[in-house]
This record gives C-alpha cells, structure tokens and sequence, in this order.
C-alpha cells in the first residue's frame, strides 16, 4: 500500500474518533486509501487484505467492520438475512443486486421516490431504509 492510501485511510478514521490500530489502518485503506466508494462483504476485504501481504483474520475482519458501522463510516446492507454487504458511501441511495452473481452496485437515486411509510411502531423511531432491487438476466 502506498503513503496516500494510508494517509487517507488514518484520516477516515480520525474523522470518526477510532484509534487506528495497525488493522483498522490497513482496512481502512483498503476500503477508501483510493478516494472511491465501494461495496465489500467481509470475505472480500479478507480476501483484497491478505493479497496486499497485510495478516489479518476474518473475525478481525468482521469486528472491525463492525466497529466501522457503529462509528457511522460504512452502512451495512443485508441480503436474504444470511449475506452483508458493507457500503463506503453511507448516503441514502439504493442498490441493485444481481442474483446470479452475487454482484452489489449503486443504482440511480434520481428516479427512486419514496412518497410515504408506514409509521414506525410506538416506541420506535425510523433509523433508514434500505432500497435494494434485485435483478436477474433475461
């Protein structure tokens, strides 16, 4: 990894407060160290970690994914309960899912119109939504 990957990765986490341990650093810089949003589902960022000679588990992967979330850096996308996607643009947009291979991409947010929704139950407050339409090939 070069120094403005690292430089740009240390100051995305700076900007949330987390103290950047040498996993967290190196993360980091994988998800934004080239300035371009990105989707990512922890095996994929094991996976792009381990190619870059960085030593770093997938439960280190997954907690520190985590952590990221809760520090309001990525938004985390789920799939069917069972696949996460991890999201660098954290702005209100939705996503296409691609059934057939598991692709995750942005869609036009220029179109999508959510007019109303249902009120949240007493107790509760609506935290956001999550659009994601899925395709498959013809």
């Amino acid at each position: 990894m070069n120094d403005v990957m690292e430089q740009r990765g240390n100051h995305w986490l700076a900007g949330a407060g987390l103290r950047p341990t040498r996993q967290r650093l190196a993360l980091a810089a994988l998800l934004v160290g080239d300035g371009e949003n990105r989707h990512v589902t922890a095996e994929s960022l094991y996976e792009a970690a381990h190619a870059s000679g960085e030593s770093v588990s997938l439960a280190t992967v997954y907690n520190t994914l985590k952590a990221f979330c809760d520090a309001g850096l990525l938004r985390e996308i789920t799939i069917d309960g069972s696949k996460s996607y991890f999201d660098t643009d954290i702005s209100d947009h939705p996503h296409y899912y691609w059934e057939d291979t598991g692709a995750f991409t942005d869609a036009p947010v220029e179109e999508l119109q959510i007019r109303n929704l249902p009120p949240a139950p007493q107790g509760s407050t609506i935290s956001g939504v999550d659009v994601v339409i899925r395709l498959r090939r013809t």
